[in-house]
């Protein structure tokens, strides 16, 4: 976990941004010793969001498996596949 106080993020910026890019993780910004805000880099943002829609994806995938929905195998997945884009 990487710490700054609000103090660095004002008078070094660049030093905060640079270190958001090089750890590609969040960095947790204080304001009088108590916690305030997070920053880290857009790539390392959208990787974290990319990450929990397919976390979503994987638990709707697991809930609807668990209520009964039909499954298939691979073989059957990719059959059905081909059956579809070929009629198109």
């Amino acid at each position: 976990m990487i710490i700054k106080s609000s103090t660095t993020l004002r008078n070094d910026y660049g030093a905060i941004s640079d270190l958001a890019h090089h750890e590609a993780e969040p960095i947790y910004i204080t304001k009088n010793g108590e916690g305030d805000l997070v920053v880290m880099s857009i790539e390392a943002f959208e990787q974290r969001e990319e990450a929990i829609r397919l976390r979503a994806k994987l638990e709707a995938a697991e809930d609807a498996r668990l209520s009964g929905a039909p499954s298939y195998t691979l073989d059957e997945s990719r059959k059905r596949l081909e059956a579809l884009y070929q009629r198109g």
